[in-house]
């Protein structure tokens, strides 16, 4: 089996708007889009909790934070792992204190490729896949063992995606309440865009994301089209 390059293999899944707090997320992104994010659940496994936004084409917006009412320890004495999307991270808290903000990206692998075989023969490339669940729902998501965004050459900070591939015969979008946003564009600025564009392709996923050069820090910025006209979320 070769390295994935085929685009229909590799699609948009969701955003992910990190926020302190679920209230201070979905308030976020009403204030900017003007629809308030809702359902979703908890994540046992990572003590996190999350809202959701149906987007135009099967694509969704998702508001994570950490779980307060979710068990610090395991019930067993081990300690737990560390949350997904760098959340445990001091400099992620950090800047949470800030607001909520457009943390991250996950980009959906379509069968028949097999995300946990191709992660088995890629594993410098692909962090580990972990299985994990919500209600109905059941996907492997590519997590790294930190709990850290994924990276290649130590470029990431967000802007690379995770990889995510469901078993549920539905996705969360078909139980989300219809909208009238569509996404418009994705893009990122990383001061080493070359190595984030070199990851993209080897991903096939170079055409979901346009990557530009900054001196400054890495940003995602999501374009919406909505009733109210152009919005912008970052």
């Amino acid at each position: 089996m070769t390295a994935l390059t085929a685009p229909s293999l590799i699609s948009l899944d969701h955003l992910v708007v990190s926020a302190r707090t679920l209230d201070e997320g979905v308030q976020y992104v009403a204030d900017t889009l003007g629809v308030a994010p809702a359902g979703g659940g908890a994540h046992p496994l990572m003590r996190t909790h999350n809202r959701l936004l149906g987007l135009w084409g099967g694509v969704y917006l998702e508001v994570i934070a950490i779980d307060p009412r979710a068990v610090a320890n395991a019930t067993d004495g081990t300690e737990p792992r560390p949350r997904l999307f760098a959340l445990d991270d001091p400099a992620t808290q950090a800047r949470l204190e800030n607001g909520p903000y457009l943390s991250h990206w996950v980009a959906r692998v379509e069968r028949p490729k097999h995300l946990a075989t191709w992660q088995a023969q890629y594993p410098q490339r692909i962090a580990p896949v972990v299985p994990m669940t919500r209600g109905e729902f059941t996907w492997g998501l590519t997590v790294p063992d930190d709990g850290s965004f994924p990276a290649w050459q130590g470029a990431g900070d967000g802007v690379l995606p995770s990889l995510i591939q469901w078993d549920s015969t539905r996705h969360p979008s078909q139980s989300l309440a219809p909208t009238n946003l569509a996404l418009k564009a994705l893009k990122a600025v990383h001061p080493r865009p070359e190595v984030i564009g070199e990851q993209l392709r080897w991903l096939g996923a170079a055409h979901l994301l346009d990557v530009q050069p900054t001196d400054g820090a890495a940003a995602l910025v999501a374009e919406f089209e909505t009733p109210e006209g152009p919005r912008t979320l970052g």
